[in-house]
Parts: C-alpha cells; sequence; structure tokens
C-alpha cells in the first residue's frame, strides 16, 4: 500500500513500488489527464507537479512520490497561475489534436511559477522537453505571454 498527497487529497492505493507513477494515475486513480507518449520522459506529455516542480510520471517510481505533494492536471486550473494559462490557452485556441496539451500546460504553469514574465528564450528552454507533434509551438508561446500579462 502506497499513500499519495494527489491534489491536495492524500490517497493510498495497490500498487508495487516501482509501479510508474503515470500508471497508478491513470490505471488506479483513473485520472486520464496525464498522457502517456514515450515512457522514456522525452516528450513532456505525462508532466505532473512534484512539490511544485516539473517531473515525468511515466518514470518515476511512485514509491519516490511518497511524501510529496503532486499535482496534476486535473487540479492545476484551481491555481492562479493555472487558471491564467488555461484561459490563454483556450483564448489563443492552442490545441490541435490536444494530445500534448496536458503536459505543455503543466510545463507553463511550472516556468510562470519561476519567471513570471519570460522572453521567449525563457519560454523556449523551459517547454524544450515538451514535444507538440502538431507544432503549436508558436500559440504555445503567445498563450504563455498572454498568461504572462505580456500579450
Amino acid at each position: 500500500m502506497i499513500s499519495l498527497n494527489i491534489n491536495g487529497k492524500v490517497v493510498k492505493v495497490e500498487a508495487e513500488p516501482d509501479t510508474p507513477l503515470l500508471w497508478v494515475l491513470r490505471d488506479e486513480l483513473q485520472m486520464a489527464g496525464t498522457k502517456y507518449g514515450c515512457g522514456a520522459a522525452l516528450c513532456g506529455a505525462c508532466t505532473v507537479h512534484v512539490d511544485g516542480q516539473p517531473a515525468r510520471a511515466c518514470v518515476m517510481p511512485a514509491s519516490a512520490a511518497v511524501g510529496k505533494r503532486l499535482t496534476t492536471i486535473e487540479a492545476i486550473g484551481a491555481t492562479p497561475v493555472g487558471q491564467r494559462v488555461q484561459a490563454a490557452w483556450t483564448e489563443i485556441d492552442v490545441p490541435q489534436c490536444g494530445y500534448c496539451q496536458s503536459g505543455q500546460i503543466m510545463a507553463a504553469v511550472a516556468l510562470l511559477r519561476a519567471i513570471p514574465k519570460p522572453s521567449d528564450k525563457d519560454i523556449d528552454q523551459a517547454m524544450s522537453g515538451n514535444i507538440c507533434r502538431c507544432g503549436t509551438y508558436p500559440r504555445i508561446r503567445a498563450a504563455i505571454h498572454k498568461a504572462a500579462g505580456q500579450s
């Protein structure tokens, strides 16, 4: 039995300690917002926040999350920065297929918490680990600037 603090609630799950956090979220807790992309921490689709920092849930063992605060896309809109990012994403119409967007939003929120008024270089660097096969990068950058009040 593993006890995790996810989105402000403590939950207990039956999982092996080395089970990737992604599968605990998706299979055990039916939290399907965090996506599987590559399984090797290369694409960013599975990005969650661990103690406020972006992390790849596909390679993080569930046991490594014990005692930490986890935030998923399901709760990011409850934060002021998350609300601004989600509103900007909608206003600029960022998603095309949408598959990568939960990871993109999680990375964008972490960036804006660290750098409230990011430059294009800051955005490109922070978002470089998140792949969008549809190529919506210009809209992602514009939405981050908008969420930062820089549009």
